[in-house]
């Protein structure tokens, strides 16, 4: 039976991407190894894998991440100063989700979404 999944995305510097979930998106660190990282939020955990040859301008990692108050998230980041990705200020879309997107250090993409 499968219980959880847990994104791995690829980062080029680790304290970078430490200092942006923690900081900035209020993730706490779960786990810290050798080119490896794991941060927690609530029931969201993600882990990075290091990678320092990625260009960003062609990384393409997503992960859709669902909350039950999307209102609420995102005036918490605006209110941080977290950047919003230009293309994806909180908005409702056709397919029945309120959704917002962010680009971490390494560009991807975190889309989060709340059914209406």
């Amino acid at each position: 039976m499968l219980t959880d999944i847990n994104p791995k995305l690829p980062m080029r510097n680790k304290r970078a991407t430490r200092d942006y979930y923690i900081n900035q998106l209020g993730f706490q660190e779960i786990g810290d190894y050798e080119g490896y990282l794991m941060v927690k939020k609530d029931q969201i955990e993600i882990h990075f894998f290091e990678f320092k040859a990625l260009d960003p301008k062609e990384n393409y990692g997503q992960v859709y991440i669902r909350t039950n108050d999307i209102d609420g998230l995102y005036k918490s980041l605006l209110d941080n100063k977290t950047e919003i990705h230009p293309n994806g200020p909180l908005q409702t879309k056709p397919w029945g989700q309120k959704e917002f997107a962010l680009l971490d250090p390494d560009s991807n993409l975190l889309t989060f979404g709340q059914s209406i």
